[in-house]
């Protein structure tokens, strides 16, 4: 069978590549053709698009760079079109994929998306357009199946993949000495995948830094940048970056500050204490404060509905406010351990790995109906 894949950023690409792989265990025959990034390329077909020249965030982000959005929507359109797969399965990234959705729809292609657009969080209505352009809707958090029946959508509720990707984690052995780490207890940054996350996070985490000197402060790098991205906002300060090993960082980790999106989630199933941060553009945020009706903008606390973790949004995302917060996760042990007891319920409602061979055999079986 053909499958084609389009993931937008670095959260879809390991979404991806975990079920291209649980695809190809239960068709021998797949082929696939993809818009995603390193590790889909590293389980074989053709990479297309790479994710780093599509993830834009933010409503000014997004108008600024129009064009080119503009442009990837019609050379993943032409491009679907050649290939003429037996099934599209979109991940995530809504403002493109359902887009794309509506296009293969007409085109008579059976369209399977992984990971629900957050409908929940604004603009609800969308649901309906859902309902008419996809014909499969896998779903990764425990409370959105009931929120689709309520607008009369059945869905697929197959778990969460991240806990595919935390249990299949082996832990490197010679990862401190490869990098040169041993010494000092660690702290990880983890400042996004996108480049206005980077720019705007990490020169208050660099400051931040500054206060603790008994620690080793690293910073997980994304795989679409070179470390000289990262060294233009360090300011001097002998941050180290790591690429291709954000587990096994956080595995090392004592504490960690934590761009907001799915690393948080990751960063809690992986028990590390951690300060979830957030910045956008003044225009953007005062849109989406407008919009967006939610009491919490990370995954840990939106799953559990309760302040789990701290988050610090735009005015609060200071360098002194990390400090504050890393030096409570750090020397506070009642502190601490209140935030490791909130980790354990989320996994036990979070359940079992399995996200992505479920989806694999649902797609499958779709495709074969």
């Amino acid at each position: 069978m053909k499958y084609y894949l389009v993931a937008g950023e670095a959260s879809g690409d390991l979404h991806g590549a975990n079920l291209m792989k649980a695809l190809k265990t239960l068709d021998a025959q797949a082929d696939f053709r993809f818009f995603g990034g390193d590790l889909m390329q590293a389980e074989g077909g053709t990479l297309v698009k790479h994710y780093a020249d599509m993830a834009f965030m933010g409503f000014v982000e997004v108008i600024a760079n129009l064009q080119t959005i503009l442009k990837n929507l019609k050379s993943c359109k032409q491009d679907l079109s050649a290939y003429q797969p037996d099934v599209l399965i979109l991940i995530d990234f809504p403002g493109f994929n359902l887009k794309i959705a509506e296009y293969a729809k007409a085109q008579g292609i059976l369209v399977c998306y992984y990971i629900s657009p957050k409908v929940w969080a604004w603009n609800q209505k969308r649901v309906l357009k859902i309902k008419r352009i996809v014909d499969h809707l896998f779903c990764i958090l425990p409370f959105e199946v009931a929120f689709y029946k309520e607008w009369g959508m059945d869905v697929d509720y197959v778990g969460n993949p991240l806990l595919d990707a935390v249990s299949a984690f082996v832990p490197d052995p010679d990862f401190l000495q490869k990098n040169n780490l041993a010494g000092k207890n660690i702290i990880a940054l983890l400042p996004g995948s996108r480049k206005q996350e980077i720019s705007r996070l990490l020169p208050d985490m660099v400051q931040a830094a500054a206060k603790f000197p008994e620690y080793q402060f690293v910073i997980a790098g994304a795989p679409s940048f070179q470390p000289d991205y990262y060294i233009q906002y360090l300011n001097g300060a002998a941050i180290p970056v790591v690429f291709n090993a954000t587990y096994n960082l956080l595995n090392h980790a004592r504490a960690a500050v934590v761009a907001s999106g799915t690393a948080t989630l990751e960063t809690a199933l992986l028990n590390v204490p951690q300060v979830v941060v957030y910045k956008g553009g003044t225009i953007s945020i005062a849109i989406a404060r407008m919009l967006v009706k939610l009491k919490f903008i990370s995954l840990v606390n939106l799953i559990m509905d309760k302040a789990v973790v701290k988050e610090l949004i735009q005015e609060d995302c200071t360098a002194e406010k990390i400090g504050k917060e890393l030096d409570l996760l750090l020397n506070d042990a009642a502190y601490r351990q209140t935030m490791l007891a909130g980790y354990d319920e989320l996994d036990i409602r979070m359940g079992q790995p399995g996200a992505s061979a479920k989806t694999a055999g649902l797609i499958v079986k779709y495709m074969t109906k």
